[in-house]
């Protein structure tokens, strides 16, 4: 059965939306457009979607508004089909349904994740168990203990008991051999580092090692590491150290197409806090370019670290970064419109309506409530008695007249100031909605986004 979609909208978005799924013609679904009477389409909520939508006739799925607050399954128990929220700005629908009809599928990859918890020593062992499920949360598939030199760990073996008693992978990095030892003996999943000169240990403990030159750069003894252990029969991972910048990354990067080149068929490791940590740059941006690199040369692992306070979320970021990579890589295209969680200060698509646009809503309004917009041109506050455009907000403050309301002036300074801010950096801006910086807002601020939402939401009703 092909899909039939219903998109529900209201009054102002009705013709926006009509010109959205036209220009997607020919579309690989069918669809209907019902404005059900409501002016703003941010203000349907389930329960009003119920009252004034008798039926969904030939549709077997219902598209409501982004911007639309609610427990949507009352609607899906109603209607007997599923009920998805659209995008925010409706102007995003072709990339929402990513350019061929369905959403971008971001819930695969090959990459797993080890997420070192570099001071694991100097920790409680709660502590130790609170940042592994912060790094879960975040996406780590294996929690790597880091090791200190000269630094006792005398928890070492009841810190992985209690992490592998709370369902984690374990991995602990030593460059001590009693450490990898007692770790592999108590359970830990994976050994990180050894050389061709301590492959003894992997007879000793069932840990899946991982393998590294036994001097910095050498391929050779990386090699014979690796054949030590295909001559073992066991599992391992081989990493060719990623070196920082300016320190030998190129010839870095060189070495692990040399790995894969030489063995297309064994798992490779990648240490990526050489590059976040240690290069004064956002994240974001540094761990897309090297996901591009891993997924083209098919590494298998990465071991991230979060410490630097500019890399806080580098976890959270490779996560998102190897799914959009496996992804363009399967779809075989490039690697956009799959997510903006690795856009950080700007936006590639900022201001999806123009300045007349704009003028056009604005003289369908007929309330008091102030709308804010940007657009190219600057930014744009309009309601009832008219439209006002500057890309300065205190030369929009004189035509408000809300000298007499102060929580009114502080919300609208406060969407002004956000206005002014996505402007500049060429960033989406969408009212009573906070900017999104990537990843670093696209999870955490949700609850405390979707509560602003309705609170802005109940006032716009009260002045209506």
């Amino acid at each position: 059965m092909s899909e039939s979609l219903l998109f529900l909208t209201g009054k102002l978005a009705e013709k926006s939306l009509h010109q959205v799924l036209a220009s997607m013609e020919p579309a690989p679904f069918k669809y209907r457009i019902t404005q059900i009477g409501v002016s703003v389409a941010a203000l349907m909520t389930p329960e009003l979607i119920a009252r004034r939508l008798p039926n969904v006739g030939d549709a077997n799925k219902i598209i409501v508004p982004g911007l639309c607050c609610g427990d949507l399954t009352m609607l899906e128990d109603k209607y007997g089909v599923p009920v998805a929220r659209g995008p925010i700005d409706l102007k995003d629908l072709p990339e929402y349904f990513g350019h061929g009809g369905k959403l971008p599928d971001l819930s695969h990859y090959d990459v797993n994740i080890f997420a070192e918890i570099v001071d694991a020593p100097q920790l409680a062992i709660e502590d130790i168990l609170a940042r592994a499920q912060h790094f879960r949360a975040q996406g780590a598939n294996v929690i790597d203990l880091g090791c200190l030199p000269n630094t006792p760990f005398p928890h070492l073996a009841e810190s992985i008991k209690t992490l592998k008693e709370a369902g984690f992978k374990v991995s602990v990095d030593s460059l001590n051999a009693d450490d990898l030892l007692l770790a592999g003996k108590c359970g830990a999943d994976y050994l990180l580092s050894l050389t061709e000169n301590s492959l003894w240990i992997a007879k000793e403990v069932d840990a899946i090692p991982i393998l590294i030159p036994a001097r910095p750069g050498s391929l050779p003894s990386l090699y014979r590491a690796i054949e030590g252990m295909l001559k073992i029969g066991k599992p391992f991972l081989a990493d060719a150290i990623l070196d920082p910048i300016p320190f030998g990354f190129t010839e870095s990067i060189v070495r692990y197409q040399k790995l894969r080149r030489r063995y297309p068929e064994i798992k490779i490791m990648m240490g990526v806090g050489n590059i976040t940590e240690l290069t004064d740059a956002d994240t974001t941006g540094i761990n897309a370019i090297l996901f591009g690199i891993i997924t083209e040369l098919k590494i298998n692992a990465v071991l991230a670290t979060s410490v630097s306070p500019h890399a806080i979320n580098a976890v959270a970021e490779a996560d998102l970064a190897r799914r959009m990579m496996f992804a363009s890589r399967e779809e075989n295209r490039l690697p956009r419109d799959f997510s903006a969680g690795l856009l950080g200060l700007h936006d590639r698509r900022p201001f999806t309506y123009s300045a007349e646009e704009i003028a056009e809503f604005s003289a369908q309004i007929k309330d008091p409530s102030f709308r804010i917009q940007v657009s190219k041109e600057g930014l744009h506050i309009y309601n009832r008695d008219g439209l006002f455009s500057d890309v300065d907000p205190f030369k929009l403050y004189p035509y408000l007249q809300v000298e007499a309301d102060g929580s009114h002036a502080f919300y609208l300074g406060v969407e002004l100031a956000r206005a002014q801010i996505a402007w500049q950096l060429k960033k989406r801006y969408t009212q009573d909605e906070e900017l999104e910086w990537g990843v670093n807002t696209l999870k955490s601020n949700q609850e405390g986004k979707t509560a602003h939402r309705e609170a802005s939401m109940k006032e716009k009703k009260q002045k209506s």
